[in-house]
């Protein structure tokens, strides 16, 4: 699905990245790599082939688009290093984009680990008049690209169904971006007048409309 936001196009993934195309750059957010190698290690029966499916994914929306650079919205890695920081320093040598990070509450692993693999850390970056964070933060004068919240929606069928998805979640001057990694769950958010809800399934982007 192809949005448009300050006059700028970006492309909506069912992934949960967002490819904007003015600037070739790839958005994606909370990652949390190691937390899979975090369960299994508190024993829970995670397949230890799951790891690899968040770089499978990666490489996937990599091949789709024509980025030139990843920034990733925080939240990159879970936690401390853990087995998957080298599954995760692999990576980076097999991909030519530029690889930016703004931080989250997550990152908590040494910068210097970062800089060993030429990754830029921000606080926050302004690019334009975008304004890109880790938690949804309002200022005036910019849109927010944002994360943490994982969020969702619940639509509700006939009789008592439920059905739940992911979602990018778009207020008047931001945007939260879905969790990109796997096993880590969903915020389901209310939305409000003017917001718009774009759902993510396992095909397309759609945008739900609200009643």
């Amino acid at each position: 699905m192809k949005i448009k936001i300050n006059n700028h196009e970006f492309v909506l993934h069912q992934s949960g990245a967002a490819f904007w195309e003015e600037k070739k750059i790839l958005l994606i957010s909370d990652l949390h790599l190691g937390k899979i190698v975090h369960f299994r290690k508190h024993g829970m029966a995670i397949p230890e082939k799951a790891v690899l499916e968040n770089f499978a994914r990666l490489n996937e929306v990599l091949g789709l688009f024509d980025a030139e650079t990843i920034i990733f919205l925080g939240d990159l890695f879970h936690s401390k290093i853990n087995n998957e920081w080298n599954f995760f320093s692999d990576w980076t040598k097999t991909v030519s984009q530029q690889i930016i990070l703004v931080e989250g509450n997550h990152d908590i692993i040494s910068k210097k680990n970062y800089a060993d693999l030429n990754i830029e850390i921000y606080e926050e970056l302004i690019i334009d008049d975008f304004l890109l964070t880790h938690h949804p933060t309002t200022r005036e004068n910019f849109f927010n690209f944002c994360g943490h919240i994982h969020p969702g929606i619940k639509l509700k069928g006939l009789g008592r169904q439920f059905l739940s998805l992911s979602c990018f979640f778009r207020k008047p001057q931001q945007l939260i971006f879905p969790s990109f990694g796997e096993f880590t769950g969903n915020f389901y958010l209310i939305p409000e007048e003017n917001d718009k809800v774009y759902a993510l399934t396992k095909e397309e982007v759609i945008e739900i409309t609200l009643h």
